[in-house]
């Protein structure tokens, strides 16, 4: 690994527990601890637990701090009620995609945003310049905070275990138990703030906790000690496995500054009708989106799976696409994948075929998700 890699404020507990590591968007960390088929069954299962301190976070504060965020994002944020979470965009001026986000109302007049690791640097930056004034103050955060999520059925008896076997945290168990999804709640670990999100990526029930990173140590361990055997730690290619499973974009491949929102199938949250101006909006409104290939999803038989950049062909062998993100699905025992490909392609049941190291795949067309939790 390169010395310049950043470290996770919970780098030593994966050295301990014996991860292999990799390097994921300039950081260091854990791919996997035992098997990436163990991992991902643990949390479809029962629970898995994830380092994910590389992500951004980044404070917008002030009176005028949501209508700052109305111009700067793609969502209307300025009527989320506190105490809940909005999945958004953050649009170049022509309409491409510069990263999905969640935004957090934590106060009246303040947010959180969440960024992607490769992206964190990026939205800080273009926050700064959208976003900050005198009534709307824009901080980087993401070296002080850890993150670290739970995931999976037995996810919330776990997190009110550990939470509640922490003193004056001020939360209760109807607290966390009552929780909706896309929720957030405020309250204290060892002194220091602890925000516990009921949000996720694995197509799970779960939360995602953040800690100052000085505490991410001591709270990985109280969630260890409270899981017992029902809690497996688990690595990125595992994560990657069940937000494909979940039909969950990820930038850089379903997502990127070349594509607009709705051909990504993420349209529905750009705020057209519901605020004024804001940066991308004219480029998604001028937009012709004639021809322009579009996100689906394929299912095909067998154990062998496409690869992300494989191309897809339709019955009569001309090209009409690319794989953006494919595996063997570990929960359904058969090939996945989302592809961009040729509108004309994308109605479900068409049938198509997909370039697998030189030999066809047959896929056909299936809605997504292709999993979903019961």
């Amino acid at each position: 690994m390169s010395q310049e890699l950043l470290i996770s404020p919970l780098g030593a507990v994966h050295e301990a527990a014996g991860a292999a590591f990799t390097d994921f968007a300039g950081w260091k960390m854990p791919v996997r601890y035992t098997s990436d088929l163990a991992e991902h069954a643990a949390v479809r299962e029962s629970a898995g637990l994830f380092d994910l301190s590389h992500m951004g976070e980044i404070e917008v504060a002030g009176p005028a701090a949501g209508e700052a965020l109305d111009r700067a994002l793609a969502g209307k944020l300025s009527t989320l009620a506190v105490g809940r979470a909005k999945y958004s965009l953050l649009l170049a001026e022509d309409g491409g995609v510069l990263d999905d986000l969640i935004v957090y109302r934590l106060a009246d007049e303040r947010f959180l945003v969440v960024a992607n690791a490769s992206n964190a640097e990026v939205v800080a930056r273009e926050l700064l310049a959208r976003a900050d004034g005198p009534d709307s103050r824009v901080t980087d955060r993401s070296r002080e905070y850890a993150l670290i999520a739970v995931q999976g059925p037995r996810s919330v008896d776990i997190v009110t275990r550990a939470v509640m076997g922490a003193d004056g945290t001020g939360l209760s168990i109807q607290d966390i138990t009552d929780m909706g999804y896309y929720r957030v709640l405020a309250g204290a670990y060892e002194g220091a703030e602890l925000l516990v999100a009921r949000t996720g990526y694995t197509g799970e029930d779960g939360f995602e906790l953040y800690t100052p990173v000085e505490h991410a140590e001591s709270l990985w361990n109280s969630l260890v000690e409270a899981g017992g055997d029902e809690l497996v730690p688990c690595g990125l290619a595992c994560r990657d496995t069940l937000r494909l499973e979940a039909g969950m974009p990820l930038y850089g491949h379903e997502l990127g500054a070349d594509l607009y929102p709705a051909q990504s199938g993420v349209g529905w949250v750009v705020a057209l009708s519901s605020k004024g101006d804001f940066v991308g909006r004219s480029g998604v409104e001028s937009a012709d989106m004639t021809g322009r290939p579009v996100l689906v999803g394929l299912a095909g038989e067998g154990r062998r799976a496409a690869r992300a950049g494989s191309t897809v062909k339709d019955a009569e062998g001309r090209e009409v696409g690319v794989i953006t993100s494919g595996v063997l699905s570990p929960t359904l025992g058969h090939p996945i994948a989302m592809a961009l490909v040729d509108p004309a392609c994308a109605e479900t049941g068409t049938a198509l075929v997909a370039d697998v190291r030189g030999k066809d795949l047959p896929m056909t067309v299936v809605d997504l998700p292709f999993y979903q939790r019961s």
